[in-house]
């Protein structure tokens, strides 16, 4: 053979090896950049880890534990989504735990429910070194330089204050820093975005006076205006009525799933000119109008809502624990790197994603303080509701019992009628004995 030809041969079977190379090479490419990728992610969370909106670990601690956190080891609990090892894991720095209690409760005890509700929170975030209980930005941005958890409660439903705002105070006074103003169910002043309950319906879906009143007073005391649950017209009231930014905890966007918790654009628009904050939640209801979802989908929403309004009203509110499923690689709070990756590889900046995973929440919840500040020469709201707006059975009305006893008459002829009653079932009773005898 000449050496032309064994030169062609081999040519030939370079060339032919070259798709075979080339498959090796891209996929040691794809797997290298993807191992970067999530490299990547978890060092950007190192450096701004994330503050959670939503989590409902105290609801499941009530439902699988009665409150006994004698019983359990938060660091590893199993049967929820929540706990401080996974905490840990995703990089979850700040944690919003929600105060929720049914809305079965409203007419009812839904302030001591709320009240134990609080207590859990206040003592799993006492009790256990990894958790801090934070009440302000400034103890938020502490904590994280002590390489703590800081939890801050938040009350789910405005039906929890029982259309008082002295009990909202005294919630402030026990940590609460913010409040939703529905859940599933109308309270006297505002509507829910669910039809679950057929109860405080009327004609007009905004707040009502004493609404505006439980805004005013959270605006004074420096407390969160939360409008997840929210029907879109008691949303868009609240938005007109907050001096401060207010929150959707965690809500997700109606373009890519027209659920009835989902936020439209036009409200989105509204948010940001209030300079609020759209907290992305992750049930997958919400993602993707179904019980299958997956991250792709998730970063969808994210993708919709930095193209309305910006990444820099966007957060992330999981809703762990209180909603009933995820998305597949989102299964729990262990997970939140893969959605940061997965916006890492959409060509989200650091800087975009810094502010969603924590400087967005603190720039609001800032501004809520700054306001507070404004207000803080202004006194405590009297603003009661009235009595025929409530219609609670349950709700005693303070009054000097009268002096004429129930049906008009003084005291003494009470008693003398009391007397007579007796002498007539005496009477009665002699009677019986004699016929049965």
């Amino acid at each position: 053979m000449d050496s032309r030809a064994i030169v062609a041969r081999a040519s030939n079977s370079f060339w032919m090896k070259i798709p075979r190379h080339l498959v090796v090479l891209s996929s040691l490419c794809c797997l290298i950049s993807g191992y970067s990728q999530r490299d990547r992610a978890h060092e950007l969370m190192s450096r701004y880890p994330l503050i959670d909106g939503h989590n409902d670990l105290a609801l499941q601690l009530r439902i699988l534990h009665n409150n006994r956190l004698s019983q359990i080891d938060l660091h590893n609990v199993s049967k929820v989504s929540t706990d401080i090892t996974r905490l840990q894991a995703g990089h979850v720095q700040a944690q919003m735990f929600a105060v929720y209690v049914m809305c079965g409760a409203q007419e009812k005890d839904a302030v001591r429910l709320t009240l134990e509700q609080i207590d859990v929170v206040r003592r799993m975030c006492t009790e256990y070194q990894d958790f801090e209980l934070v009440t302000s930005a400034q103890e938020l941005e502490n904590s994280a330089m002590r390489h703590k958890i800081a939890c801050l409660i938040s009350i789910e439903g405005g039906h929890s204050i029982d259309s008082s705002l002295p009990a909202l105070r005294m919630f402030y006074q026990l940590g609460v820093r913010s409040m939703a103003l529905t859940h599933t169910c109308n309270t006297p002043w505002a509507e829910s975005s669910s039809k679950l309950y057929n109860v405080y319906q009327r004609q007009n879906n905004s707040l009502t006076h004493f609404g505006k009143a439980v805004v005013e007073e959270m605006n004074r005391l420096g407390m969160i205006v939360d409008i997840s649950h929210t029907s879109w017209d008691t949303a868009r009231d609240a938005l007109k009525h907050s001096k401060a930014p207010v929150i959707f905890s965690h809500s997700s966007s109606f373009s890519i799933c027209n659920h009835g918790r989902n936020v439209p654009d036009w409200l989105l628009h509204d948010l940001k000119k209030k300079r609020g904050l759209i907290m992305v939640n992750l049930h997958s209801k919400f993602i993707s109008c179904g019980d299958e979802a997956n991250v792709s989908r998730v970063a969808d929403h994210f993708d919709h809502i930095k193209k309305m309004i910006g990444a820099e009203s966007i957060g992330i509110g999981g809703d762990f624990d209180g909603a009933t499923s995820f998305p597949r690689g989102l299964e729990d709070v262990s997970k939140y790197p893969t959605l940061i990756q997965e916006l890492l590889q959409r060509n989200w900046t650091e800087n975009e994603l810094a502010d969603v995973l924590r400087k967005n929440f603190l720039r609001v919840f800032e501004e809520v303080e700054r306001v507070r500040d404004q207000l803080s020469l202004n006194r405590p709201s009297e603003v009661q509701i009235r009595v025929e707006e409530v219609q609670n059975p349950c709700r005693l009305v303070l009054r000097p019992p009268d002096p004429r006893g129930p049906t008009g008459q003084n005291p003494s002829s009470g008693a003398q009628h009391e007397q007579k009653n007796l002498l007539i079932l005496a009477i009665v009773l002699f009677l019986s004995s004699l016929f049965m005898i």
